[in-house]
């Protein structure tokens, strides 16, 4: 199976390699990796106390991995935290994030390629996070005695870990020295075959909580709400919009915040075409005088979880398409947060949908229907917030636990 694995990978990079041609995402995972080998040349640990390199998927992962990150460089200020990254759609947006010390693309798995990885970075400790197991990455720390930890897990039970082919893959998993999933379920999975296994919650709770006490609104947004109500539509797609569109003319007292799921001349055409009603960038406003509709649409980078907390109602876009973006960004402020049908993968969506913090839409009459009871009914808006905030807050302290574990493993 190991061979079978080697040749997939193998494949897979030569796939990415005709790709990078034509497609811009292919394109920058191959030209981001082109002079890997040299970057990781300069990584010198001659001056720092300890190494320890975290590994991430994508952006979501990052959200993650961040409260880790940042917590050993506050209480270990002079241990190097090295970064890396798999997918360009995480890498290019943090490839200048402040609190690691180095961020590259990780190279292609290999045998070749994890020990001279192994060989320039020499890290005290390896944490992956959720998922995007390497296999020869994990068995070249292994082989090292160096600990490999992960972080923020979630297991299902019809993933490839525990089908009739699956041996190869839950060998990786018996690599790991300890494994923090997310809830019981995963636990449940993976502890007949798994060294440790610890229920430590998701980072990402502690990442919102953070997050929230420190958010701040543009005072111009805050002078357009003027006693209106406001909804905030996050990481919106052009499906969500149509989704949503029945609804932009019923409610003359509602102020529509939409953030676009990226922010280019394509994205944000694509959703005021949706809106087919006057609306205004959030570049544009100077002022409640030149400010006469119901719709901002944000055009820049960075806001949209501070505006979550001067709403009353969130919509998360994504759920209608590839999955649903953080929900938890939201709920932290106690609102109730709505999605699309595509959230199965999200423990988080499972949960609030359970406890009535958020709500799954399949169709625009569902959406007005759900919409409609909450715009409508003041305390009923109040209770499913508070359940989602209540749903976060109960999650919080994943950060801690693991800090503990890293912290009697390699300081103390």
């Amino acid at each position: 199976m190991q061979y079978i694995y080697l040749i997939v990978i193998k494949l897979y990079g030569f796939l990415i390699w005709i790709a990078h041609f034509f497609n811009e995402k292919a394109r920058l995972w191959i030209n981001g990796r082109k002079n890997i080998w040299y970057n990781l040349s300069k990584v010198s640990n001659k001056w720092r106390e300890k190494v320890i390199w975290l590994h991430v998927s994508s952006l979501g992962e990052f959200e993650q991995g961040r409260p880790i990150i940042e917590a050993i460089k506050k209480q270990y200020p002079h241990t190097c935290v090295i970064l890396t990254f798999f997918s360009p759609s995480g890498y290019e947006i943090r490839k200048n994030y402040e609190k690691a010390d180095f961020i590259f693309y990780l190279p292609l798995d290999g045998k070749r390629n994890a020990k001279k990885f192994f060989d320039y970075i020499n890290p005290s400790l390896v944490i992956f996070v959720k998922y995007d197991f390497w296999y020869f990455y994990i068995n070249e720390a292994h082989k090292r005695n160096i600990p490999v930890i992960l972080i923020s897990a979630v297991f299902k039970s019809n993933s490839i870990f525990f089908r009739w082919y699956g041996a190869f893959f839950r060998k990786i998993i018996t690599k790991f020295d300890e494994i923090f999933v997310q809830e019981d379920e995963s636990k449940k999975l993976i502890e007949t075959f798994a060294r440790s296994v610890v229920v430590a919650g998701d980072t990402r709770c502690d990442r919102v909580l953070q997050i929230a006490s420190t958010a701040k609104v543009p005072d111009k947004i805050i002078a357009l709400v003027n006693n209106r109500l406001v909804i905030v539509v996050g990481s919106a797609w052009k499906e969500d919009m149509l989704i949503l569109k029945p609804l932009f003319g019923i409610y003359k007292h509602v102020l529509w915040i939409i953030a676009p799921h990226q922010i280019d001349s394509g994205s944000i055409k694509a959703i005021a075409t949706c809106i087919d009603k006057p609306y205004t960038l959030y570049s544009q406003i100077t002022g409640v005088a030149n400010f006469s509709n119901n719709f901002i649409i944000i055009d820049n980078i960075g806001m949209l979880s501070s505006l979550y907390s001067i709403a009353q109602i969130a919509y998360v876009g994504g759920g209608f398409g590839k999955g649903i973006h953080n929900i938890l960004e939201p709920a932290v402020y106690g609102i109730p947060v709505i999605f699309g049908p595509n959230h199965h993968k999200f423990n988080e969506a499972k949960d609030l949908i359970k406890c009535n913090g958020g709500f799954s839409i399949h169709s625009s009459d569902e959406a007005k229907s759900i919409f409609s009871s909450i715009i409508e009914n003041e305390n009923l808006r109040i209770k499913y917030g508070n359940a989602a905030r209540n749903y976060v807050v109960q999650q919080a302290g994943a950060t801690n636990k693991i800090m503990t574990y890293i912290e009697e493993l390699l300081f103390q």
